[in-house]
């Protein structure tokens, strides 16, 4: 679906202030031409008008055989002028401007009819619209949108009438080049006086939102950029001391944790040996049981909660040959797991808690679906890791749900199907401190598919 309205704050600003300073040229222009529109019907009249009298002085004092050349002279492809024995405008009073006009110029009184019709533009016939319309007519007339033509009839001293009869022909509006260029010259001002101001604000948000990718609870202090105006300035400072009570309370948790598990150790460690000296053999074993269960749980649930302690170093790590390793392992104590298109790539990980999370998750494949495939590819910055399997799949309402702690769809309960409900969890949390994600999906040909997403991540070929 394509987007029809950009959705960063620098498009969306530059479009709503594009938008905004169209609008008002738009409406400059159209006062503009309205008010140029009247002004040059008015010249129009004037015109007309001074031209008139300067005929009725040149008629009166020609002789009679030489009217016709002098209205000859006169006419003009606006304006056509005749003498006849009576007048063609019978208003005297609706154009006063032109009526005084005439006067001024003959310099004595006169009697004088005028009035401007609206024509049709293409047979110059007057427009007579229906009654409902002729509101419309006047407004157009008005506003000099619509073609007119000024009739005009002066009474001469022989009792004979000149009438004048001058077309004004709407013109079509052509934007001088002055104003158009101080209208593209005011956008590109403006635009280039937003992309600044906008850029020194969304700079450094940008740099925000990457520092904030980039901080992880488990890692140490992230430096948040300081540029920018205030607000951007305090937010940072926010987000930083937010991260040092983040990290600080998860250091106390783990801190915490260690010490709960060397202390559950020690009991456990002593009943151990206590069930030793039990003689039943068939108790002795439940108790061993019992007791490797709650260590398994012990130490699955201390992984779970410390997560990707910050002590352990990253380093170059080549994810082919860490995948094929567990390949090669996982295969000789479980099902097949198969390695498909594998492009080399090296990343700076933590090993052993990246070696723990793929493993947990190809040993579910293996413990569900049979068999895993396995396949590393990049996709542009990033780098993604598939593990298939022939499983029966999950129901889509619990794909997201499964990643949850102690979360079984299996349930025997039982150790042999199924652990204690935090591989999953365990994996996905040591992806998270990498800045990587892990996402199940049903596949079309039947089992479950593990997408882990390494986003950001800057590979090189190894």
């Amino acid at each position: 679906m394509m987007r029809l309205a950009p959705r960063s704050l620098t498009g969306q600003l530059a479009l709503l202030i594009l938008v905004a300073f169209l609008v008002a040229q738009f409406i400059s222009l159209w006062l503009f031409t309205g008010e140029r529109g009247t002004a040059l019907q008015a010249s129009l009249r004037v015109e007309t008008a001074e031209r008139a009298a300067a005929v009725v002085l040149a008629l009166e004092a020609a002789e009679p055989e030489n009217r016709p050349g002098v209205l000859a002279a006169a006419r003009s492809h606006q304006a056509q002028f005749e003498v006849g024995e009576s007048a063609i405008s019978l208003k005297e009073t609706e154009l006063p401007a032109v009526r005084s006009r005439v006067t001024d110029v003959l310099g004595s009184p006169r009697e004088i009819r005028a009035e401007e019709v609206g024509i049709s533009p293409r047979d110059g016939r007057p427009m007579t619209p229906p009654a409902a319309l002729a509101w419309l007519r006047d407004r157009l007339l008005a506003a000099g949108v619509a073609p007119t033509e000024l009739r005009l009839s002066v009474l001469l001293k022989d009792g004979t009438w000149l009438n004048v009869r001058s077309r004004n022909d709407r013109r079509d509006f052509q934007l001088p080049p002055a104003i158009l260029g101080t209208i593209l010259l005011s956008l590109a001002l403006i635009m280039a006086a937003l992309w600044l101001g906008l850029r020194r604000i969304t700079g450094p948000l940008r740099h925000l939102v990457q520092a904030a990718e980039e901080m992880g609870i488990d890692g140490p202090a992230f430096s948040m950029p300081r540029g920018g105006p205030d607000e951007v300035r305090a937010l940072s400072d926010a987000m930083e001391r937010m991260q040092a009570r983040i990290s600080g309370m998860v250091a106390d948790r783990t801190r915490m944790l260690a010490a709960l598990g060397h202390d559950l150790r020690s009991p456990i460690t002593a009943l151990r040996l206590r069930a030793e000296m039990v003689d039943d053999d068939e108790t002795r074993e439940r108790m061993a049981a019992t007791l490797d269960e709650m260590q398994d749980m012990v130490e699955a649930t201390l992984a779970y909660a410390r997560g990707v302690s910050p002590d352990q170093p990253m380093e170059p790590t080549d994810i082919s040959r860490l995948l094929l390793d567990l390949a090669s392992e996982l295969s000789e104590t479980g099902p097949q797991v198969v390695t498909g298109t594998m492009e080399p790539v090296t990343l700076p990980l933590r090993r052993t808690p990246m070696r723990r999370a793929l493993r947990n998750l190809i040993e579910n494949a293996q413990r569900y679906g049979g068999e895993a495939v396995i396949g590393l590819s990049r996709m542009g910055s990033d780098v993604v890791i598939s593990i298939d399997d022939t499983g029966p799949g999950i129901p889509d309402a619990d794909l997201s749900r499964v990643f949850e702690p102690f979360t079984r769809l299996e349930q025997s309960r039982s150790r042999e199907t199924g652990g204690v409900g935090l591989g999953l969890p365990i994996a996905r949390a040591i992806l998270h401190a990498h800045g990587g994600t892990v996402e199940l999906t049903n596949r079309a040909k039947g089992g479950l598919r593990a997408t882990i997403t390494l986003r950001g991540a800057v590979a090189r070929e190894g």
